[in-house]
């Protein structure tokens, strides 16, 4: 995992193929957990509660002559008016200017207004794949068919896919239908690569995504994490990590609930955020996590520039 390089990194083969991909959607549609899939490892963090993900992720697969740049978007929604979630939505627009192809996902079960607002969104002259998530949620599955035809008259979509990311079915189908609209171009990231992301970053959204898992309705939205320190003891990749991070809360009534009876809560989330990060790290880490009641940081745009959002 590292930061994209100024040169070329792919072999020297004029069939080689690279391009951005936008994973779009509406929350809790099911984006990270395709990403996932797709990777074979979790950089992206997913919960059952919609907007999840807050900030641009892009991760990386390369196979045979295509390397596939995935930027995973938060899920873009019309009921809540904050500006974190009106920075959120313009980051979906963006994604959608700046990639070579979108994969918009819509749930197979249900259509919403949010659906109707990304449809609105669709740019008209790039390649746009439809993706049906949770077809194995589905009991009648003859229902996907009047689904698929609706959809096919929204748009003009480069292809219609039914498919389950939590069951990985269909994930070669995606990938085929992808790879016709990759430029040909250099790869921009080594072969080994997952992500644009360093592990600071991922460190704070694994926190973040056990906030979202353990806690009730409210809290996870008024919380974001912030990984202050982040040091390396050794050389090798197995090297303990020591990071410490502070997680900010809007009342104080929300960090005695983050915290929980004598510090629990805190503590349960910690260990499994730091047994996920082990994980993917592929060594030790010692996490510290810190809570701080920041009023209203939701709204004040100078603080969400300062938390990077």
């Amino acid at each position: 995992m590292r930061d994209m390089s100024d040169t070329a990194v792919s072999p020297e083969k004029e069939t080689t193929r690279c391009g951005f991909i936008a994973l779009v959607g509406r929350p809790s549609v099911g984006k990270s957990t395709l990403l996932n899939r797709l990777l074979g490892a979790k950089i992206s963090i997913t919960s059952s509660k919609p907007q999840t993900t807050r900030q641009r992720i892009t991760g990386v697969l390369t196979e045979g002559d295509h390397q596939f740049l995935f930027v995973d978007t938060p899920g873009f929604q019309t009921k809540h008016k904050s500006a974190l979630n009106k920075r959120m939505n313009q980051a979906v627009r963006d994604a959608l200017t700046e990639v070579d192809v979108v994969v918009a996902l819509f749930d197979a079960a249900r259509h919403t207004d949010a659906d109707e607002a990304l449809l609105s969104l669709l740019p008209p002259n790039k390649p746009v794949i439809a993706v049906l998530n949770k077809v194995d949620l589905l009991a009648d599955k003859t229902s996907l068919l009047p689904r698929l035809d609706a959809l096919s008259k929204r748009h003009p979509f480069a292809a219609l896919i039914p498919l389950s990311a939590e069951k990985g079915t269909q994930l070669e189908a995606l990938k085929i239908e992808m790879a016709k609209h990759l430029p040909l171009m250099p790869w921009l990231y080594p072969q080994d690569d997952l992500t644009d992301r360093d592990e600071r970053f991922l460190a704070a959204e694994f926190i973040r995504e056990k906030i979202f898992r353990l806690l009730g309705d409210e809290i996870p939205y008024s919380t974001h994490v912030v990984v202050e320190t982040f040091e390396l003891d050794g050389d090798s990749e197995r090297a303990l990590r020591r990071i410490q991070a502070r997680v900010y809360v809007e009342r104080d009534s929300q960090r005695a609930i983050l915290l929980g009876h004598q510090g629990q809560t805190m503590k349960r989330i910690a260990t499994e955020a730091r047994q996920e990060m082990e994980r993917l790290f592929g060594g030790k880490v010692y996490l510290v996590v810190l809570v701080q009641v920041k009023p209203g940081w939701k709204d004040d745009a100078r603080t969400l520039q300062r938390l990077g959002l």
